[in-house]
């Protein structure tokens, strides 16, 4: 079972705060090494567009806004080096496309860049630029995610338990978070709210990451399995089910980490309604389906190995794709910054095109 909330006639609403994992410090960014909680705080720094660029192919930042955030300051460190800039911003804008293929948020960012360096490139202050825009993304992103967390308020009724897959909080953004981002934002309405979280195999972001957000901020929060899902839906114990986003195409199919579609699926059969968060960065019109996105299949080891310990026999393989679609029909509705989103999504949701 589930730890209660407490004495029913005195519930004590824990305190939430803003914590960012990621920031521009001295000339650097600055990052929280996620590959190593919970077990230990260790705040990267990073100066090169390759630097950037490998802490997020290897997973050290990960989460589709945070890995755009990251991205950006990646482009402006692009500047920051002697030699000639355009070279330099077109090497590091093509190095950080190639890091991971599957989140929008990151090309959303180069690209964003990308037009802002065409607009100083002739300045001598087009390093400033680059910084000032990569900082906007933060700052919007965390915007952002604040609002995300004030229109999903409303779906979670006082007293829910909501069940969440993989990190989609402050760790997965600039800040704040998005599926974590509208629990948050219940909290600070003054809903209790207690949280299921699925292990996430095989990085398991949920036991490692929501747990330690969550815990951080005094949220009720307790690990399950990712095999034990469908068991608390059935039973009822779970109201809502509220995951991020990696990337959402134009129909409303949506890519998000392995685990995700069969999660919806078992969702709709329990009639749980089943809620996912994005910033509208997220959002790609120009896909028509999730048949054209991009799904990055990551190495054998992440799968096989724990902690560095082998655990399946040697010479036995594994397939790790590192995310799933999860189709239209299974989503209950899409909350961005601009509001909560209702099927059909190809009207419904907004075009991050235009403004």
């Amino acid at each position: 079972m589930l730890r209660p909330y407490g004495n029913a006639h005195n519930v004590k609403i824990p305190p939430v705060d803003l914590f960012r994992p990621l920031y521009w410090h001295n000339g650097r960014l600055r990052l929280l090494d996620q590959r190593l909680l919970p077990e230990r705080e260790v705040w990267l720094e990073l100066s090169t567009p390759e630097e950037v660029a490998a802490a997020i192919r290897d997973m050290a930042v990960r989460g589709a806004p945070a890995i755009g955030t990251a991205a950006a300051f990646g482009m402006a460190l692009a500047l920051a080096g002697s030699g000639e800039p355009e070279e330099a911003v077109s090497r590091a804008a093509a190095l950080l496309r190639a890091s991971r293929p599957t989140a929008r948020d990151l090309f959303a960012a180069v690209e964003r860049l990308e037009s802002r360096f065409r607009q100083a490139a002739t300045s001598p202050g087009a390093f400033d630029a680059l910084l000032s825009e990569a900082e906007s993304v933060a700052r919007e992103c965390i915007e952002a995610c604040r609002a995300i967390g004030r229109h999903g308020a409303a779906l979670l009724a006082d007293g829910t338990t909501v069940l969440t897959h993989c990190n989609a909080g402050a760790l997965a953004t600039a800040g704040w978070g998005t599926a974590l981002g509208i629990i948050r934002g219940a909290i600070e309405a003054g809903k209790r709210i207690r949280v299921l979280a699925d292990e996430t195999r095989p990085y398991l972001q949920g036991a490692r990451l929501t747990a330690w957000e969550l815990a951080r901020d005094g949220i009720a929060v307790e690990v399950i399995t990712d095999s034990m899902a469908g068991h608390f839906l059935a039973r009822g114990e779970v109201s809502a089910v509220v995951v991020g986003a990696d990337r959402i195409v134009a129909n409303g199919d949506t890519a998000n980490k392995i685990g995700t579609y069969t999660l919806a699926v078992v969702a709709r059969e329990n009639g749980v309604p089943f809620y996912v968060a994005a910033p509208t960065t997220t959002l790609d019109p120009a896909t028509a389906d999730g048949t054209g996105i991009p799904i990055e299949e990551r190495s054998s080891d992440e799968v096989v190995e724990i902690a560095g310990r082998r655990m399946a026999p040697a010479g036995v393989t594994a397939r790790h794709p590192a995310f799933d679609v999860t189709p239209a029909r299974y989503i209950s509705a899409i909350v961005t910054e601009r509001g909560v989103h209702r099927p059909p999504f190809s009207t419904t949701l907004p075009n991050p095109l235009r403004k």
